[in-house]
């Protein structure tokens, strides 16, 4: 009760009132929109209602001025975790780490979701990549437009297979159309430092350009302080005429992401605690740690090599280091004509090309076995490489009270996968492209083919109150795999190929205006998720006996959705409030269901992909946000969840009792409260966030607690200074109070009685960020 009452303050007093109230323990005991804003109109989201007026399915939205409250460079990503039901973790400031990046929403984790840029299709954001790319690497954050969050049901015109659970979209900001420029410095905590430049050439007969950079580099907040860096450019061209409006976009981004080590519940009670890293620069502890891996193990104990220390009591407690590598090149055009009153047609070919390296120092695997140079530690990465075209258009057509829009959406994308080792005598720089390895355990090539075609009628009735949206989509994806076939690969894995397809998929939307002020909406929605190609290991990585056996009987993931609300808006305050209702089927998990005696004897004992049933989701979502007067706001959201999964299933023989069970990594309740206010030169925003207690195991045998953070920013704008026009100092604290806790969890497993699995990343601690602004 204690914590229920001061979770809920959180959504009714100021955020600094509820410092008190982290709680501790978990939850449970633990043993469409009529007229889309079109692409690269990003700036009318200032203008729009936060909580989605005149939407019939539950919208909301963020404008730059939300970004104030978290340090500049942080991922726009992080920025939506203030929105109802939307859970964002990550173990550093900025929220950038990729591999400890996640986001969920409505009991659906981020690979579910649907993401776009001015809406070009960013993939399904998993760390693995194969379809896409993270926003932080495709958009600078100081060049961050708005984003539109559609918390249950995206709209049809949508260019994403995943967007099961809801969609995002994101928007970069438009030129300026005078000419000027920006420069930004940040220093912060644990050599934090980031430099921005932009420069606009203002408009010039309908012209306008910006060019834009960062160079960003920081250390871990915990040992070994590896480091991480980011090299990041984008270009924005805009021309305006009578008839329409051309874009042209490009990022290049080079990224290099030092990881952080899992951490266990276990580890914690042996005394590593929260800033527990790495074994880098310590060497001679990692050797020894290694010579303790299985096959090593008799005779490293013998000969005396083999010893944990400090708290350490297995191989997988710890490795020597561990790092991300990516490249990526990003390229779209687009057009908006309008021909003729009524009539709008918008087309956009777009291009991406990504590199990346997963590193891993796996302890175990033996660098130059079997001579004198043996070491018990060898470099294990994992390679990505998308090369991937698409295109996308849509004709929108006003016509006798009607507003009819259709599009279509093609892409080809080339995706390979492998995994290599490269032998090391000693400590070695790899913050860099490896090259030549000495063992290929596998390598996959990819083609992924997708078409997908939607058709929606959008209408009013009743005097104009009754809002009335109607489509249907028509998803196709062809994904073939190929074995690389090099001599080299020691694990030869399938060929074959999957389709994800639906004739038609519907969507209906309703909205009533009871009045000016209030409203009411209701929608319903079917989707479908394509399979997921090698970077996300995928049902196509396994061995050619596990996708033979798999063949035609798997079934794509899919979910109906029905959500619905009220809206009340005025100058004041907006309210919203929301209700729903999801089924998720076909959820495909990679296991063996038979004992061990009996698996790999025949086809159906393989490893692979298994339909372990559905998913019953519902709860509700409220927003209220309150603006006395012009230089104050007051957001408040809260969110009430219960997902359960609605099956058992069999692991080696076992049958996992799920039934009923709380999905991994599923908030109940989070309560989240800001404040920003302006005051002159000044202004201020302090963030609350309280997020309930989460399990990592499917039988909810583990979990955590439940706990509230805090982020806070300060600035003062000095206007014009000598030649420049304006001039900003900003303070950015996240983590104010300095609270440690499990951020993102991965890793799930069916139960963890004595807390072993490395489940968590640790929350990075209270950290401080200086910012310089300069606009001239």
């Amino acid at each position: 009760m204690q914590k229920t009452m001061l979770a809920a303050a959180m959504a009714v007093a100021f955020a600094t009132t509820s410092y008190a109230a982290a709680a501790t323990d978990v939850d449970a005991p633990v043993a469409a929109d009529t007229a889309p804003v079109k692409t690269d109109s990003a700036k009318n989201l200032e203008t729009v209602s936060v909580i989605g007026q005149g939407e019939t399915r539950q919208v909301q939205r963020i404008t730059v001025k939300d970004v104030a409250v978290l340090p500049p460079g942080a991922s726009i990503q992080k920025v939506l975790n203030r929105m109802p039901g939307v859970n964002v973790q990550s173990n550093d400031a900025f929220g950038a780490n990729e591999e400890s990046q996640t986001i969920s929403l409505r009991g659906f984790n981020g690979q579910r979701l649907g993401y776009t840029l001015d809406g070009l299709p960013l993939g399904d954001n998993a760390y693995g990549n194969y379809n896409g790319l993270n926003i932080s690497r495709a958009l600078i954050a100081e060049n961050f437009g708005g984003a539109e969050l559609a918390e249950g049901i995206g709209s049809l015109g949508t260019a994403s297979t995943s967007n099961l659970g809801g969609a995002i979209q994101y928007y970069s900001d438009d030129p300026s159309t005078t000419f000027g420029g920006r420069f930004g410095q940040t220093f912060g905590s644990d050599q934090n430092r980031r430099t921005y430049l932009r420069l606009d050439t203002g408009d010039y007969h309908g012209f306008s350009m910006y060019v834009s950079a960062i160079r960003a580099t920081a250390d871990m907040w915990a040992q070994p302080n590896s480091p991480t860096s980011t090299k990041q450019f984008n270009t924005k061209a805009v021309y305006q005429f009578d008839g329409g409006r051309i874009t042209a976009f490009a990022d290049n981004s080079r990224t290099s992401q030092a990881d952080y080590a899992y951490l266990s519940k276990s580890g914690m009670a042996r005394g590593l605690g929260w800033d527990w890293n790495l074994y880098a620069p310590d060497w001679r502890r990692a050797l020894a740690a290694a010579y303790c891996a299985p096959s090593y193990n008799i005779k490293g104990k013998q000969d005396g090599r083999c010893g944990y220390s400090g708290g350490v009591d297995n191989i997988d407690d710890a490795y020597y280091q561990s790092r991300a590598l990516r490249s990526d090149d990003l390229y779209y055009l687009a057009g908006d004509f309008f021909p003729s009153d009524g009539v709008t047609i918008h087309a956009q070919v777009y291009h991406h090309e990504n590199a990346g390296q997963g590193h891993w120092w796996s302890p175990g695997q033996k660098s130059y076995p079997g001579t004198s140079q043996e070491l018990p530690i060898s470099i294990r990465s994992t390679n990505y490489k998308i090369n991937r075209n698409g295109a996308i258009a849509s004709l929108a057509w006003e016509i006798g009270g009607h507003h009819l829009e259709g599009g279509l959406w093609y892409e080809q994308n080339h995706h390979n996968v492998e995994r290599n080792f490269y032998w090391i005598s000693s400590p070695i720089n790899d913050d860099t492209y490896l090259s030549d390895p000495n063992r290929r355990l596998f390598s996959q090539a990819y083609t992924i083919t997708t078409r997908q075609v939607y058709l929606q009628d959008s209408f009013k009735l009743f005097d104009d109150k009754l809002s009335v949206d109607v489509g249907v989509k028509s998803p196709h994806t062809t994904m073939t795999a190929r074995n690389a076939g090099n001599i080299m690969a020691e694990a030869p894995v399938a060929n074959g190929t999957l389709k994800a397809s639906k004739s038609l998929l519907p969507q209906v939307g309703l909205g009533y205006k009871i009045d000016d002020q209030q409203e009411l909406f209701l929608s319903y929605a079917k989707n479908i998720a394509a399979f997921q190609g090698g970077g996300a290991s995928g049902p196509l990585l396994v061995t050619q006996a596990a996708y033979d056996a798999t063949k035609g009987n798997l079934k794509p993931e899919q979910s109906r959705t029905i959500e619905g609300g009220y809206r009340y808006v005025q100058r004041e305050f907006e309210a919203s409030v929301a209700l729903y209702d999801v089924k998720f089927d076909n959820r495909l998990l990679s296991l063996n269901p038979c004992p061990s005696i009996q698996q790999g004897t025949t086809a159906a004992c393989t490893t692979r992909f298994y339909n372990v049933g559905s998913v019953s989701s519902h709860g509700a979502e409220f927003s209220f946000i309150w603006k006395p007067f012009e230089h104050f706001e007051w957001y408040n959201s809260a969110s009430f969840n219960r997902s359960t999964y609605d099956n058992n299933f069999t692991q080696n023989g076992v049958v996992i009792p799920t039934q009923g069970k709380v999905t991994v990594d599923t908030p109940r309740r989070m309560f989240a409260s800001e404040i920003n206010w302006v005051s002159g030169p000044w202004n201020v925003s302090l963030r609350g966030k309280y997020t309930g207690g989460r399990y990592y195991t499917y039988t909810n045998d583990q979990g955590f607690g439940g706990y509230t953070s805090f982020d806070f920013g300060v600035g003062y704008d000095f206007g014009a200074v000598s030649f420049a026009k304006d001039v900003r100092l900003s303070l950015n604290i996240t983590n104010l109070t300095d609270k440690r806790y499990a951020s993102n969890l991965s890793a799930f497993s069916n139960t963890d009685p004595n807390g072993r699995q490395l489940a968590f990343h640790a929350s990075a601690p209270r950290q401080s960020f200086l910012t310089l602004d300069v606009k001239f």
